[in-house]
């Protein structure tokens, strides 16, 4: 359905993006640092289907609706910004504990959904970036979902790396309670900053 020169092209450039740090990745790292291995692998796979539900949406056209209405893209926004500030709020509140219970991967997993789907610069990014490879004369949806499945795999294997790398050194240093306290303010750290940088980006 796609020719094999479009794809050897949007495959590296997709890579490239997957390389590049950004909200994910981070999320990944604060994940493993909770949680550990598991609890990394579960966020990066929560990102992962967060990203093709958006795919999915920009290929049916309701991105253009997002891209074309600021209330609705506000709205979205500024719930994703509370939502990591809770997620701030509560990390920084366990950082206190003497034991802090680590993220279960289930949890990590739902968080990562929603982290990626209150996003709604992700669905103006696949806006901007897939259809320069879609060719207009065949099914759009088909295309978009496809290339969105190749961004998606290769943010899937490099995120989870940073995060797997980020849960091993976490499980040596879990016994600390000094680690335990420094890991909870840490991860309200990342968080907040997922939060401001969300709240700053513009349409």
């Amino acid at each position: 359905m796609i020719e094999p020169v479009v794809l050897l092209t949007f495959v590296p450039a997709a890579l490239a993006l997957n390389l590049t740090p950004g909200a994910d990745m981070m999320f990944c790292l604060g994940q493993g640092l909770r949680g550990g291995p598991r609890a990394a692998l579960a966020a990066d796979a929560g990102i992962a289907l967060g990203a093709m539900v958006q795919v999915a949406l920009a290929g049916l056209g309701l991105g253009a609706l997002v891209s074309a209405h600021p209330v609705l893209f506000d709205a979205v926004r500024w719930a994703g910004v509370a939502y990591l500030m809770w997620l701030a709020w509560g990390a920084l509140r366990r950082s206190g504990l003497p034991q802090v219970p680590p993220v279960s991967p289930s949890r990590a997993f739902r968080q990562g959904v929603l982290v990626n789907l209150s996003n709604p610069k992700v669905i103006l990014f696949v806006l901007a970036f897939i259809p320069q490879f879609v060719d207009p004369a065949r099914a759009i949806l088909p295309q978009f979902l496809l290339f969105g499945a190749i961004l998606g795999l290769g943010g899937l294997l490099v995120n989870g790396a940073v995060g797997l790398a980020a849960g091993h050194l976490a499980g040596r240093l879990s016994g600390s309670a000094r680690f335990a306290a420094v890991l909870g303010r840490v991860s309200a750290v990342i968080f907040t900053g997922l939060a401001l940088r969300l709240a700053l980006i513009h349409r």
